[in-house]
């Protein structure tokens, strides 16, 4: 079996976790203190129980940094939608397997627009869902709790999903994300795994500027590399 190749361990902040009074600074100060991505969550109320922002918000957080723009779709349905996330300046879009009956159609939808393809699976949902898809898209983003909410713990059996995970991507070189109860204490497994890109919303946005940010984001990635070894 080919092995995927090793992929960069990528820290990405959920802004959702940020002070919303200064989100633009916030987005900054992460990005500084050594996030390499920038995870926007967008809830729809519908699709997951709580309502977050929409391309509007990300088309005015786009001239703050020149990082990687993760935008993680929770609505149902996306489609209708995909090509005003592409414009407001996300460079990644995922959208959720279960929200809608045509997945493929819509991976093709965020290629067209020349962005990365994303698909994310509910802790529920088996890795079967996207077998078929696999040479669509960049990215597989397990949830490691059930969406919706920030701040829930992360649910060890996704650990196992995870490792599956990296198994049926083979020696595609697919980003394999993990949302969800990520800590210095659970990112380890996860890595260990074969995870390399972290969504962390409180373990980032805890305490008070980019100084806290920097000791959150430097211990976040040593745990990372210890789960690594």
């Amino acid at each position: 079996m080919t092995l995927a190749p090793r992929l960069p361990i990528r820290i990405a902040p959920s802004i959702l976790a940020a002070d919303f009074s200064k989100l633009g600074q916030e987005v900054c100060d992460a990005v500084e203190a050594g996030a390499e991505w920038v995870h926007l969550d967008v809830m729809d109320g519908h699709f997951v129980p709580n309502i977050s922002f929409g391309p509007d918000v990300i088309k005015s957080l786009r001239p703050y940094t020149t990082a990687f723009f993760d935008c993680h779709l929770m609505i149902s349905p996306a489609d209708p939608y995909l090509e005003a996330f592409a414009k407001a300046g996300c460079d990644g879009i995922t959208v959720h397997a279960e929200a809608g009956p045509h997945l493929h159609r819509s991976l093709q939808t965020i290629r067209s627009l020349g962005k990365k393809v994303g698909v994310t699976l509910n802790p529920a949902t088996p890795l079967s869902a996207i077998e078929n898809v696999l040479d669509d898209i960049d990215l597989i983003l397990i949830m490691s709790v059930n969406p919706g909410f920030g701040g829930q713990k992360f649910i060890p059996a996704m650990v196992d999903k995870i490792r599956a995970a990296r198994t049926m991507v083979g020696g595609r070189p697919i980003e394999l994300e993990v949302d969800g109860g990520i800590t210095a204490e659970t990112i380890g497994a996860a890595t260990a795994a074969g995870a390399n890109v972290f969504v962390a919303g409180s373990a980032v946005y805890k305490g008070d500027g980019i100084a806290a940010y920097r000791e959150n984001i430097a211990r976040l990635k040593a745990a990372a590399e210890d789960g690594r070894r």
